[in-house]
C-alpha cells in the first residue's frame, strides 16, 4: 500500500455530485471510478469523451471505493473500464515490487492483466505520485529544484507532513536511506488538508504533498523533481475489459486521443475547481474537453 491519497470528497456528498446514468446498462459502456475527486473528474472525462463520439455511457458505477472494489467490478464485468492509475496496478493489484521506471510499470501491468481479460490503455502524462512541494521563494533560496540538492540542505529546513510519512519505508526514513540526508531541522505532522496551511503561512519551509494536488497550482507551489525515482510513478490509465475493447473498437481511438492532454498541471486544476471551488466534476471534465475542442 502506498501512503493514503485522502484527497476524497465524502461519499454522500461526492455522489450527489455525479451526473445520473446515461442509457440502458445493456447497450452502455459502463465506467467506474474510485471514490474521491481526480477519479471523478477522469471518469467524466472518459464518460463525455465516449459520448461525444455517438457512444452510450452508464455512470451508475462511479464512486466503488478502493483499487481492489473498482478492479473486482472490472474483472466480474460489473464496470467496462475505469481509470486506474500504474503503480497502483503493479503494487496493489499485482502485488509485485515497485519499479523505477515508469514504462516498465505500464509494461509490466499491461502484459501481467492482458492474462485477465485486461487491456491498459496507454498512460497520461499525469503522475499522481508522491511528493515534496515548497514554495517559490525557500525553491530559489536554498536552490532545490531536484530531491538530491534538497537532501543536504533538509538540516535548515522545516517539514510538514501526516503522520504515516515520518514512520513508513516509502515516506521520510525511505528519502533518508535512498537519497541519504534529509534530516530536517524540525518535522511536524498535521491534518492532510493543513499541511499547505503551514507550509503557505511560513511556518514550514516544505511539504508532503501528491503531485496533482490542487493546492500546487493554486498557490503557485515547486513540485521538488525526483531526479532518481524514489517513488513509482502512477500514471492514470484507463483499464477496460478486453471483450469490450474489441465490441467497441472506438474506445481505445477515443481515449488515445484524451489521455495525452491529462497532465500534472492540468489534474492539478481540475482537482482545485472541485475541492476548492466547489466545481461539478461533470462540469469541470467538459471545460477540459470543450478547451482542447473534444
Amino acid at each position: 500500500m502506498t501512503l493514503s491519497r485522502a484527497r476524497a470528497l465524502g461519499l454522500i456528498g461526492a455522489a450527489a455530485l455525479l451526473p445520473s446514468c446515461s442509457g440502458a446498462a445493456g447497450d452502455a459502456v459502463r465506467i467506474g471510478s474510485k471514490n474521491f475527486t481526480e477519479e471523478f473528474v477522469i471518469a467524466e472525462i472518459y464518460a463525455q469523451a465516449l459520448e461525444a463520439k455517438g457512444l452510450k455511457v452508464d455512470r451508475s458505477k462511479f464512486n466503488l471505493g478502493s483499487a481492489q472494489i473498482a478492479m473486482a467490478a472490472l474483472e466480474h464485468g460489473d464496470i467496462d473500464l475505469y481509470p486506474e492509475y500504474t503503480g497502483t496496478m503493479l503494487i496493489e493489484v499485482l502485488h509485485r515490487a515497485p519499479l523505477r521506471d515508469p514504462k516498465a510499470i505500464f509494461e509490466t501491468v499491461r502484459a501481467a492483466l492482458s492474462k485477465r481479460g485486461l487491456v491498459v490503455l496507454a498512460p497520461s502524462p499525469m503522475n499522481d505520485s508522491q511528493a515534496l512541494a515548497t514554495t517559490q521563494a525557500i525553491a530559489k533560496k536554498y536552490g532545490i529544484a531536484t530531491l538530491s540538492k534538497l537532501a543536504p540542505v533538509a538540516s535548515q529546513l522545516r517539514l510538514a507532513t501526516i503522520p504515516e510519512f515520518v514512520s513508513r519505508a516509502d515516506g521520510l526514513p525511505g528519502l533518508q536511506k535512498f537519497y541519504g540526508g534529509f534530516r530536517f531541522a524540525d518535522v511536524k505532522s498535521y491534518d492532510i488538508g493543513l499541511k499547505y496551511d503551514a507550509l503557505l503561512q511560513g511556518s514550514a519551509d516544505v511539504a508532503t504533498a501528491f503531485t496533482t494536488d490542487g493546492a500546487i497550482a493554486a498557490n503557485d507551489l515547486v513540485v521538488i523533481a525526483d531526479d532518481r525515482h524514489f517513488w513509482p510513478a502512477y500514471n492514470v490509465a484507463p483499464v477496460v475489459r478486453a471483450a469490450v475493447a474489441a465490441k467497441y473498437p472506438q474506445i481505445a481511438t477515443v481515449l488515445k486521443s484524451v489521455s495525452p492532454l491529462i497532465t500534472d498541471v492540468a489534474a492539478q486544476k481540475m482537482n482545485y475547481a472541485v475541492e476548492h471551488d466547489k466545481a461539478d466534476p461533470a462540469d469541470v471534465a467538459r471545460t477540459f474537453l470543450k478547451a482542447h475542442a473534444l
